[in-house]
């Protein structure tokens, strides 16, 4: 996949890879930025709902390649355009969401309350511009944080982990500690920005190097059942997970501490997680009468499964209620 940074690489990008028909999937937020492309769809939503990736396909007939603009949920929803069309697809990610690096994407039934997904994107490209993320507000620009910093601690310790992906893990935990504290000092300062750009790149990395586990299973089975904030769920259901899984993975866990410049990793991580507000489930309004439900839909995904321990629906349920 190529890599570049600046958008003005977009062009060249694509005369590469010979797109000469590429469709824009976009929110209205970056409706109005001037990028070479042939045809625009600027109604995505968060949680990437079916229906929204239905009008996106429609958009995108007569396309010849796909450039996904925005958050995670722009991203997911041009990776689920590009799965189902065979084309290829070019990514300019404005948070830290990581989502450019994996070739599956999530949709959340609306009417049901669940997340599904799909995978199959041709990722072909990845462009970042830190200038894209000075606006992005604080409570987004932590919460996606954090989401990347979640995908650097479980890539440490999933099932696939490889020494490849740890190194993009470890790189990617001391950025983004090193640079969120700097980035919420000065939300609009570019070089603090870059840094934590970069962190969520090695963080993305590590994510498609390794995979995901516990904490991410327990954030997305609560983001498809109530439609919550995918970066802040992360941030409250990591601590549990770290916690969960110290009696297996103590020594990685302590290295990921150890990329942060701290002893006491799960504490930073909570110290992270609240410079976003970041610290209850009940805050963001989640019932506590539905958790062993939820704890039973996280047992069944993916990440719950390649957990370096696993876990039983109770004690899911357990852990969501310690950060409840």
């Amino acid at each position: 996949m190529i890599v570049r940074w600046g958008i003005e690489e977009l062009e060249g990008m694509l005369e590469k890879l010979e797109a000469r028909v590429p469709v824009l999937v976009t929110s209205s937020r970056w409706a109005g930025l001037d990028l070479p492309v042939a045809r625009r769809f600027e109604g995505v939503r968060p949680h990437v709902p079916v229906a929204t990736v239905a009008a996106a396909l429609t958009a995108a007939e007569g396309a010849d390649s796909v450039v996904g603009l925005g958050g995670g949920s722009a991203i997911d929803t041009a990776k689920a355009v590009s799965a189902r069309l065979g084309l290829p697809l070019v990514s300019i990610p404005t948070t830290y969401a990581g989502a450019e690096w994996t070739p599956y994407f999530g949709m959340r039934d609306e009417e049901r309350g669940v997340k599904s997904g799909g995978a199959g994107a041709r990722l072909a490209g990845i462009v970042y511009e830190p200038k894209l993320t000075l606006d992005l507000p604080r409570e987004e620009t932590v919460g996606t944080a954090m989401n990347a910093l979640a995908h650097c601690a479980e890539a440490l310790y999933v099932e696939g982990r490889n020494e490849e992906a740890d190194r993009h893990a470890l790189a990617g935990a001391s950025l983004i500690d090193r640079h969120l504290p700097e980035v919420l000092e000065s939300l609009r300062d570019l070089p603090p920005r870059t840094g934590l750009l970069e962190g969520a790149a090695e963080a993305g990395a590590a994510l498609a190097g390794a995979g995901l586990a516990l904490g991410h299973a327990m954030a997305q089975a609560l983001g498809g059942r109530y439609g919550l904030p995918h970066g802040a769920l992360n941030a409250i259901c990591l601590p549990a997970a770290l916690r969960f899984n110290e009696g297996v993975a103590a020594q990685t866990i302590a290295r990921f501490g150890a990329a942060m410049g701290t002893e006491h990793p799960i504490e930073r991580v909570e110290e992270l997680a609240g410079l976003g507000g970041f610290r209850r489930l009940r805050e963001l309004g989640v019932p506590s009468d539905e958790l062993d439900e939820v704890g039973e839909a996280t047992a069944e995904r993916s990440g719950a499964k390649a957990n370096p321990r696993r876990a039983a629906p109770a004690e899911i349920a357990a852990l969501l209620r310690s950060v409840w």
